[in-house]
């Protein structure tokens, strides 16, 4: 479970939002917009009306205490640009941001922000997959019940191989292959010894999956 801050609730923030809470993970919003936080507060841990350029404002929420930081405002990029910046400021673990350009995108990394994604629905799920569980690196959905995930190998895998970790019995993970920088390891065999900086891609109920990558989380 992640703490998350949600600064700006469009359409895309509040997707990103549904999605958060649906895997379990506390999300307090922040909105300028009062008719729209009176709406949307009683499905959230915490919901506030708040102009967040007034840097006062995000210190008062104690912005170290979140484990991510996303900002959603896509009608005003300066708005977007100071934000990110104040966030840094203060202390935020991880910041991501949204852009609506690649100018955009190169601001926002110049100002401190940690990732930038660009905006639709199915970023959005995939961005709330990578937040729920930091070592997904990438999720694709097959069905309502199972998906493909580009996953960071546990630490405690490190120097075991596929026998003595056993993912499919023990995690109900199918490995279809393993990348080791630039290089593919496709249907590994069973002595394959897991190493630091290995990704597995693996296929399996989405919910298992998911459960399995937030109690092996090593990135966030």
């Amino acid at each position: 479970m992640k703490s998350v801050l949600l600064i700006g609730m469009g359409k895309f923030g509040q997707t990103l939002g549904e999605k958060l809470l649906g895997m379990g993970n506390e999300v307090m919003i922040v909105d300028k917009d009062e008719d729209v936080i009176n709406a949307l507060a009683p499905k959230y841990t915490n919901a506030l009306i708040a102009n967040c350029m007034n840097a006062d404002n995000l210190q008062a929420m104690d912005i170290p205490s979140f484990n991510v930081c996303v900002v959603t405002i896509g009608d005003d990029f300066q708005s977007s640009l100071e934000i990110t910046s104040i966030l840094k400021d203060l202390g935020a673990k991880y910041v991501v941001s949204r852009a609506e350009s690649e100018i955009q995108r190169k601001f926002l990394f110049r100002v401190g922000a940690d990732e930038v994604i660009y905006p639709n629905e199915d970023i959005a799920e995939k961005l709330a997959v990578k937040l729920n569980s930091g070592n997904v690196y990438d999720y694709i959905e097959i069905d309502s019940q199972h998906a493909i995930f580009e996953i960071a190998v546990p630490k405690k895998w490190h120097g075991k191989n596929l026998i003595e970790t056993n993912p499919r019995a023990k995690f109900g993970l199918n490995i279809l292959l393993i990348k080791k920088g630039k290089n593919i390891v496709p249907s590994p065999a069973p002595t394959y010894t897991f190493e630091e900086g290995d990704l597995i891609l693996v296929f399996g109920n989405k919910e298992q999956i998911l459960n399995f990558t937030n109690k092996h989380s090593d990135k966030l």
